[in-house]
């Protein structure tokens, strides 16, 4: 039997206080592009799994 999820919801609360003080904002940027990118990877996955069902 097949489970399908209609929704997916994620949530994150970032708190930049906690950040150690040596890292500059390009390094910030280029975690966060690299976050982003494997998310959206992920969640391209998912979707091509779909379709093939």
């Amino acid at each position: 039997m097949a489970i399908t999820i209609k929704e997916l919801h994620i949530k994150i609360n970032v708190d930049e206080k906690s950040e150690p003080q040596g890292q500059s904002s390009s390094a910030k940027n280029s975690n966060t592009a690299a976050i982003v990118s494997a998310c959206v990877e992920e969640v391209m996955d998912i979707l091509e799994r779909q379709k093939q069902r």
